[in-house]
C-alpha cells in the first residue's frame, strides 16, 4: 500500500512539473530567466511561510552538515540549474521538442541510480534506456533535415537535455537524502518544510543575477497572464509538485522515480499541442513515443515482485 501511495504522489508531482515547459515559454517572452526564478520562488515562500515558518525554523536547528550539503545540492540542481537550462532552451527550440527532450530524465536517473546508488536495473529498465536514447536520436535527426533550423535550435535542445540531467541528479540526491533520514533518528523533514528550505536556498542563488537583470522595470509592464503564470510557477510547479515529490520519493526506489518522471514530457507535449497549437511530425511523434514508452518499461520493475508476493499468499 505504501508503494502504491508513493507512485500516486510521484504521478502528481511529475505531471505538475511537466507544466513548467509551457509556463516557462509564456514567461520567457516578457521576463528574463533569473527574474522568473526569483519572483516565482519569492511568491511561494511568502505564501507558505505563515503556515510552516515555525516548523521550518525548528527543523533547521536539527539539521546536520550532511543534511545541509544535500539540501544545497537539491536547490542547485532541482530548481536553479533546471530552470536556467529550461528557460534558455524554450527560447531556442519548440515547446514540443523541449517537452519531449525532458523525457530523457527517466533514462539518466536510471543510469545514475546504478552508478551512484548501486541499485541493479532490471532487463526492462535497460531496454527502456535504449528506447530513450533511440528517441533522442530520432528526434534530433529530424532537425538536421530542416532548412529553417539553425545552430540556435541545436543549442536549445542541448539546454533541454541539460535541464533533464539536472532533474535526474536532483532525483538521485533526494533519494539518497531520504535514505539517510531513515537511517537517522534525529531528523525527519516534513515534505513542505523541505520544499521551503530548498526553495529558499534557490531563491538566494537567483536573487543577485535577477537584480542584475533589472526586474522591476519588466515586472511593471507584464499583464495578468504573466502574473498568473508566475503564481502557478511558484505555488504549483514548485511548492505542490515538490511536496508530492518528496512524499513519493520517501516511499519508492530510484527506478520507480525514474519511471514516473516520464510524465514530464507527456504532460508538456500534450499541453503544447492543445494550448499552443504546435504540431509534430511523424518522426518527432515516433521519438516521443519511444521516450515515453521507456517510462512504462522501467515502471514494470516494481510490478513483478508484487505479483510474486501475492501468489505466495
Amino acid at each position: 500500500m505504501k508503494n502504491i501511495t508513493g507512485k500516486i504522489y510521484l504521478l502528481f508531482a511529475f505531471t505538475l512539473a511537466g507544466t513548467s515547459v509551457i509556463t516557462g515559454y509564456i514567461l520567457s517572452e516578457k521576463l528574463n530567466r533569473f527574474t522568473i526564478t526569483a519572483v516565482s520562488l519569492g511568491i511561494m515562500i511568502l505564501c507558505l511561510s505563515p503556515f510552516y515558518g515555525a516548523k521550518t525554523v525548528q527543523t533547521i536547528r536539527l539539521l546536520k552538515r550532511n543534511d545541509w550539503k544535500l539540501l544545497v545540492l537539491q536547490a542547485v540542481f532541482g530548481i536553479f540549474l533546471f530552470r536556467v537550462f529550461l528557460l534558455l532552451g524554450v527560447n531556442l527550440t519548440s515547446t514540443v521538442e523541449a517537452g519531449i527532450l525532458t523525457g530523457t530524465t527517466p533514462a539518466i536517473t536510471a543510469i545514475l541510480a546504478f552508478l551512484v546508488l548501486r541499485e541493479k536495473p532490471s532487463e526492462w529498465t535497460a531496454f527502456g534506456i535504449a528506447c530513450t536514447v533511440s528517441g533522442i536520436v530520432l528526434l534530433q535527426g529530424t532537425s538536421l533535415y530542416s532548412i529553417q533550423l539553425s545552430a540556435w535550435h541545436f543549442w536549445g535542445n542541448v539546454f533541454m537535455l541539460c535541464a533533464a540531467a539536472s532533474e535526474s541528479v536532483f532525483n538521485i540526491i533526494s533519494r539518497k537524502h531520504k535514505t539517510m533520514q531513515r537511517d537517522s533518528a534525529d531528523v525527519r523533514i516534513h515534505p513542505v518544510v523541505q520544499t521551503l528550505i530548498v526553495s529558499a536556498i534557490a531563491f538566494g542563488l537567483s536573487l543577485v543575477p535577477a537584480l542584475v537583470e533589472q526586474p522591476f522595470a519588466s515586472l511593471r509592464v507584464i499583464g495578468l497572464k504573466e502574473w498568473l503564470a508566475l503564481i502557478w510557477y511558484g505555488l504549483i510547479v514548485t511548492a505542490l509538485a515538490f511536496v508530492f515529490f518528496y512524499a513519493g520519493v520517501n516511499r519508492c526506489d530510484a527506478y520507480t522515480t525514474a519511471a514516473f518522471s516520464g510524465m514530464i514530457p507527456l504532460t508538456s507535449m500534450l499541453l503544447s499541442l492543445f494550448f499552443l497549437g504546435e504540431t509534430i511530425s511523424y518522426a518527432q511523434g515516433a521519438g516521443g513515443f519511444l521516450i515515453i514508452s521507456s517510462m512504462l518499461m522501467m515502471g514494470s520493475r516494481q510490478r513483478q515482485p508484487q505479483q510474486q508476493t501475492v501468489s505466495r499468499v
